[in-house]
């Protein structure tokens, strides 16, 4: 679906003061790293001798410079001399009926390497200039006596092909060094001749009852000769990769063969003969290979009749001329007919020939150069979809008193492909083509799709919005003719020419066609936008006129139009406005814009011209005004009074592709302008009116805008949709800001935008090979479902959600109070009962909210049973399912409802539901209803077998009403419920009762059933036992209480160590002074084993009465100013020195005791922490096991989960590695975990663990600190011994404090960053720096814990008594 436009037209012409009027242009080469062209002029002096002029060309014809354009003059390089072709050489006296004499020059070619330009002439001579030197001289490096009649260069230059008079064939290297010299006519197939088994030959093939004798007769060679026009002269060609090239050369005739043939040869870049191509009749000089490397091209003649078959021309029609195509290896492989020929002409009277043949250097193009008696054309070729169109003519223009204009050469550009120079005898063209795609930009509601193919003089309109037909084919052709009768100037044209552009109107259904001459047609296509019967246009012609009345009409080539634009700019009294862009007729420096206005009548009511800045713009389809873009990518807008144009904005660079629009940005109520461009190298660049640009990306392939959002494709293989309003909104923020991630798509490989149709929610894309795929993208189909919400059209948004698989849970989400609102109107639209079915499916599992799902269902349910409950009966049903929770018992009892009246419809009904709704749960459902015959229809309908529910049945029908029930909440596992049936099925049943709570846990149910009862103790005492087995035993201490069960409720406050509240009972309860002792003596050890010894000591001197217990228990927990209180209190002075004075003594030891654990703990693990952090710091990379030895057998990375760093270089590497998953059970994590907390020695997480263990260090010091305060005083009070202990432990306790203070501070200490933390280059070194990022220091993670000081230090008398 893409055309060929004109961008750049170019041309250079020699002052005639400084060449021969008789002399022309013959060959062309190319200076890629300077950007320059050398043309050869020639010309025949007196003596019959050639002179041959070289002239350089820079910067491809122009050179921009700021704010326009120059023309570069071209500079002469050198002239020299060479002979004529020799006389003597068989083929100097060439029968050729060409009209212009053959070139000296064979071929021009410059050798990047060495800055050498060769020539090499007809006569035999091999001539190189140095293009550098300030006077390049021509030296002849070598000659050939026979002379030359074709040559060569391989595509790396390193290579040269000649072709001899005496028909040898001469491969040489780029120093002329000769490879290879073999004759040319070579009878051999060459090296890759098939070998013939038998079913693969032409004779064994089907070719149908009349095509059988033909084949097994086969070819008569003595009948295949060549074409009249042939010139003679061989032809060479290489493939793009220069392994291989093919030589075409005319066979003499012999004895055998009377007629002279045209024979393809393949040969190797080592000169060795591959294959020959099978015979063809009538085959052409023509040849050029595909730089692709997959065709050979050239042409054939055919004809009828025994003129023809004289000849040995291929048999058909006269007038036929074909571009045939070969394969490497000699066969055929498809062809096309070219369109110059009106039908019936004689043969030999066909009024041109095919000159040369053609490629593109991306393969994609291929041009015909066709020399007419009336003048000169190159006609563009492409393909796609396996068929051949012709997209562009290029005329060769006539010289003075109309004089055929004549082509002297056609050569495509080596690497900007769509890059053509041609040559006449004066001047030296350059044209510059793109790809377009001629596409109509209307929009909704008459966005008819339509796409336009150019393809000679029809032109091939699809509109996409209705039908979708595949290339080549169309759903109109459209037929261009000549006017009748033909102007002058029209005479000598056998048919239309094809035209140079197309354009749609964004507001009507018009078509505008531009001819390069400036004729153009406007067309009304009459599109039908629906699908339906018919034809799919009906266009008619509405206009036809020429850009400048003043100049020629079709078919002369004096001006030079190549865009013409529909602006959308015009007023309600004209019928079209045109912008047409072309050449300055005075050949100036700047382009012209002719601006037409037509009026209903036909008559144009305005015409003017606006020049433009420069030359080589571009209009720019616009929703308004006139814009036309600079080849330097500045943006202007031509002034509606005034012939000017005035700056807008800017394109970082010249975008052919670009698109104005108008977006109103997000949070703003105005529209602005926005400009979208699509540069050559692949970039999307996005500019406002401000000039702020952003680009959106660099591999972009094409774009459109449609539905309000930017749609591109690209080389990734994705489309991407971005929203205009947020592209407008993006250019107002700061250039650094990121690109947003907007939706995208996966497409097939190297798809192509063809067009979007916003009505069908559709973009066309175009594969490769030329096929069609139509996709229905997302946001596009979002945007008219929104649209039609927003409208009220539910109908079509919920079609159009079924259609292309949109979650219906939209026509809610979009708006819900609106659309709670619309219910009514909703089920007006969508009427259909499986329509509503699937809505309500659909919603109640999509991701709405519960209670939102809830009120959807219940409103719909409520519009249905209002306007036909039997109707809608399934839908209601679906409504209470798919409520979160589902209501099946509502659904259930509406079949209730309906079963006596609509016995039929509740049959179905079942049915439905029973496909809607597990069978099982169902059974169940209709079962806790407590209806026998519900639960006989369900599972009847549900297919289940008797055998597995009627006994159930029976036995149920037998049994009390509340037990029935009973039984079946328990059978449904509704505990509660069961337990409730239970209890209304009679007192007898309460044991069975009491069993059911028991076994199911219902204690708190049971109490809210008994709770008014006699029977409520019972249940509190069974709830106090069962809390008594959790052990949960103060809470059933409580419950016993209330249940009235004292002797279990004190079981329960000894095992909880209630001891006040045991003894309370026990003493309301009147117990026994032995039974008191004895709980006493139980309590108090209970409490002392819990190491609550004041407590105990309490319960001792209360309830025992047992002095020394209790001063024995207070000793133990080291409360020796209570102990020494109880003493004096109850007069028992004898237990100071028999408890106390121990107690203190050994109290003190095991402070000693501790203070010494503390202190080698303590030197130990600061001694480690030094190592650690001198380590990490001189060695980080060896302690975080980077590049270490030791763990070459680790393979660290097979586990995502587990860092790199969890190994160092102190780690031992195991033998085997274990290749687990990253997949971790609980178990395992909880495993790690603790593996992480232990602190192993030579892990990272050593270091974490001893600050940790510090830490609780420190804790431990506190509280023995504590010990130490309450303990000193006393010490300090008894026996001489005691003082001197306590005086040691102060001494003891303030150094080690001293000490831990003093490594708490070492510890805590950051360390200054002195490691070089630059990672290496290598993927390896780039993770390892990442994970050592990644771990935090552990002194961050660690808080510092601090040392208290507590006032144990006392200044007392060291004499005294106790």
């Amino acid at each position: 679906m893409r055309n060929l436009s004109l961008w750049r037209h170019s041309s250079v012409s020699i002052p005639s003061s400084l060449r021969s009027e008789e002399g022309a242009f013959s060959a062309v080469a190319f200076d890629l790293e300077l950007n320059a062209t050398y043309v050869a002029h020639e010309r025949c002096d007196a003596d019959a001798d050639v002179e041959i002029q070289i002239w350089r060309i820079a910067e491809g014809l122009q050179q921009e410079l700021k704010d326009e354009s120059v023309t570069i003059e071209p500079t002469l390089l050198t002239t020299f001399s060479t002979s004529a072709s020799p006389a003597s050489n068989p083929w100097a006296s060439s029968s050729s009926s060409s009209t212009s004499r053959p070139s000296e020059i064979v071929s021009m070619r410059l050798l990047a390497e060495t800055r050498a330009l060769v020539l090499v002439t007809c006569a035999g001579d091999i001539a190189i200039t140095e293009v550098d030197e300030p006077a390049p001289l021509v030296d002849v490096v070598g000659s050939v006596d026979a002379g030359i009649k074709a040559a060569s260069w391989g595509p790396d230059d390193s290579l040269l092909v000649l072709v001899t008079g005496d028909n040898r064939l001469i491969l040489m290297t780029s120093t002329f060094d000769v490879l290879q010299e073999n004759p040319l006519q070579n009878s051999d197939f060459g090296e890759d001749a098939p070998i013939a088994l038998g079913w693969g030959a032409k004779a064994t093939q089907f070719h149908g009852s009349l095509g059988k004798a033909a084949a097994q007769a086969g070819l008569d060679l003595a009948a295949v000769g060549s074409s009249p026009d042939d010139d003679e002269r061989p032809r060479i060609s290489w493939r793009g990769d220069g392994a291989f090239f093919t030589v075409s050369a005319l066979a003499p005739p012999s004895p055998d063969l009377p007629l002279r043939r045209r024979i393809l040869r393949v040969y190797s870049r080592e000169g060795a003969l591959q294959s020959t191509a099978e015979p063809v009749a009538g085959l052409e000089h023509t040849l050029s290979w595909r730089p692709s490397g997959n065709l050979i091209a050239s042409t054939q003649r055919f004809g009828s009749g025994p003129e023809a078959d004289k000849l040995g021309l291929g048999k058909g029609r006269n007038g036929r001329h074909d571009v045939v195509f070969f394969e490497r290896n000699g066969l055929r492989h498809g062809e096309f007919e070219l369109r110059e020929v009106r039908e019936g002409v004689a043969v030999g009277q066909w009024e041109y020939k095919v000159r040369e043949i053609g490629w593109s250097a991306d393969s994609n193009i291929m041009s015909v150069w066709v020399e007419r008696d009336k003048g000169d054309l190159v006609q563009l070729w492409t393909m796609g979809n396996y068929h051949w169109y012709l997209k562009q003519e290029i005329y060769a223009t006539s010289g003075p008193s109309n004089v055929p204009g004549r082509f002297t050469s056609v050569i495509w550009h080596p690497e900007n492909a769509s890059e053509i120079i041609l040559t006449t005898s004066s001047e030296v063209i350059q044209r510059t083509y793109v790809w377009d795609v001629f596409t109509s930009l209307s929009k909704p509601p008459a966005d008819s799709g339509s796409v336009a193919v150019v393809d000679g003089a029809n032109i091939l309109l699809t509109p996409f919005r209705s039908q979708n037909v595949p290339p080549p084919m169309a759903s109109h052709i459209l037929t261009f003719t000549l006017p009748s009768p033909p102007s002058p100037a029209q005479a000598f044209i056998p048919r239309v020419p094809v035209p140079v552009h197309i354009s749609f109107s964004p507001l009507k259904d018009f078509l505008a066609v531009l001819w390069e001459s400036g004729y153009i047609e406007v067309w009304d296509l009459q599109t039908r936008l629906e699908p339906g019967r018919g034809p799919a246009m009906a266009p008619s012609q509405v206009w036809m006129g020429l850009a400048n009345p003043d100049g020629a009409e079709i078919g002369a080539l004096s001006l030079n139009y190549r865009q013409i634009v529909i602006s959308a700019s015009a007023t309600a009294e004209s019928l079209v406005s045109l912008a047409v862009l072309g050449s300055a007729t005075d050949g100036g420096e700047h382009d012209v814009v002719s601006v037409i206005v037509i009026l209903p009548s036909g008559t144009v009511a305005q015409r003017r011209r606006v020049r433009t800045p420069e030359l080589h713009g571009r209009l720019i389809p616009a929703e308004e005004g006139i814009i036309w873009q600079s080849s330097s990518g500045e943006i202007f807008t031509a002034s509606s009074t005034e012939d000017l144009f005035s700056p807008k904005s800017r394109f970082p660079e010249f975008c052919y592709h670009a698109l104005h629009v108008s977006v109103v940005p997000d949070g703003v109520d105005t529209p602005s302008p926005l400009f979208v461009g699509f540069s050559s190298g692949g970039k999307l660049h996005v500019v406002d009116d401000e000039g702020s640009a952003r680009t959106l990306t660099t591999n972009v392939n094409s774009f459109t805008v449609a539905s309000e959002f930017l749609i591109y494709t690209t080389t990734a293989h994705y489309s991407h949709y971005a929203p205009l309003s947020t592209l407008a909104s993006l250019l107002k923020l700061p250039a650094t800001t990121d690109l947003p991630e907007w939706e995208s798509r996966r497409v097939e490989r190297g798809s192509r935008i063809v067009t979007a149709v916003p009505s069908n929610m559709a973009l066309v894309l175009q594969m490769p090979r030329g096929n069609l795929e139509t996709i229905n993208p997302r946001p596009l189909v979002m945007k008219i479902v929104r649209a039609d919400i927003d409208g009220g059209n539910y109908r079509k948004a919920f079609l159009s959600c079924r259609k292309h698989r949109i979650d219906l849970n939209v026509l809610v989400e979009h708006d819900q109070e609106a659309f709670l609102r619309r219910i009514p109107s909703f089920v007006e639209q969508v009427a259909e009962v499986d329509y509503i079915n699937l809505f309500l499916t659909s919603v109640g599992q999509g991701s709405l909210p519960a209670d939102l799902i809830s009120r959807v269902c219940d409103g719909v349910r409520l519009e249905l049973e209002r306007r036909d409950l039997k109707k809608y009966v399934s839908s209601i049903l679906t409504s209470h399912v798919m409520k979160k929770s589902a209501d099946h018992e509502a659904a259930l009892a509406l079949l209730l409802r309906l079963r006596d009246s609509e016995p039929e419809l509740v049959e179905d009904a079942v049915k439905y539901i029973i496909f809607l709704v597990d069978a099982d749960s169902l059974f169940n459902t209709a079962l806790g209803m407590y209806d026998f015959s519900l639960v006989l229809m369900i599972a009847q309908h549900a297919q289940k077998d008797p055998r597995e529910y009627l006994p159930f049945l029976r036995e149920l029908r037998a049994l009390d009403h509340y037990y029935q029930r009973f039984r079946i909440d328990d059978h449904l596992r509704r505990y509660e419920k069961a337990l409730t049936n239970l209890s209304l099925a009679g007192a007898e049943r309460f044991d069975e009762a009491m069993a059911y709570v028991e076994r199911h846990r219902l204690y708190d149910k049971a109490l809210a059933l008994w709770q008014a009862t006699d029977r409520y103790e019972s249940v509190l005492e069974l709830y106090g036992e069962w809390l008594y087995e959790r052990r949960e035993f103060k809470e059933a201490a409580f419950v016993f209480r209330q249940a009235g069960k004292l002797s279990k409720a004190m079981v329960a406050h000894e095992k909880a160590l209630d001891w006040q509240e045991l003894f309370e009972l026990a003493l309301q309860t009147n117990t026994s002074k032995e039974d008191l002792e004895s709980i006493g003596y139980s309590m108090a050890d209970e409490l002392s084993s819990k190491k609550r010894y004041s407590d105990a000591a309490r319960v001792f001197l209360d309830y025992v009465k047992d002095v020394r217990r209790a001063v024995i228990a207070l000793v133990q927990g080291n409360l020796f100013s209570e102990a020494r209180r109880v003493i004096a209190l109850h007069s028992c002075p004898e237990l100071l020195e028999e408890i106390v004075h121990p107690g203190a003594l050994e109290s003190r030891a095991q402070i000693t005791e501790d203070l010494n654990e503390m202190k080698e703990q303590l030197r130990k693990q600061v001694q480690r922490l030094r190592e650690l952090h001198i380590r990490k710091v001189e060695e980080p990379d060896a302690f975080y096991g980077v590049e270490d030895a030791d763990l070459h057998n680790v393979d660290v990375m097979t586990d995502v989960s587990m860092a790199p760093t969890a190994f160092t270089r102190y780690t031992v590497a195991p033998s085997t590695v274990s290749r687990a998953t990253s997949k971790r059970s609980s178990r395992s994590k909880r495993k790690m975990e603790r593996k992480i907390g232990s602190g192993r020695k030579g892990t990272v997480d050593e270091e974490e663990y001893l600050l940790k263990s510090v830490t609780k260090l420190v804790g431990r010091f506190t509280s023995t600190q504590a010990d130490a305060v309450s303990l000193i005083p006393h010490l300090l009070q008894f026996t001489d011994e005691h003082r001197s202990e306590g005086l040691s432990l102060q001494d003891e306790l303030a150094a080690f404090e001293k000490e831990l203070r003093q490594a708490v501070e070492e510890i805590w200490q950051l360390p200054e960053n002195n490691v070089d933390g630059r990672a290496g280059d290598g993927w390896a070194a780039r993770m390892q720096e990442h994970e050592k990022k990644r771990q935090i220091n552990p002194l961050e993670k660690v808080a510092r814990p601090e040392v208290k000081k507590q006032d144990w230090n006392l200044k007392l008398p060291v004499h005294g008594g106790s």
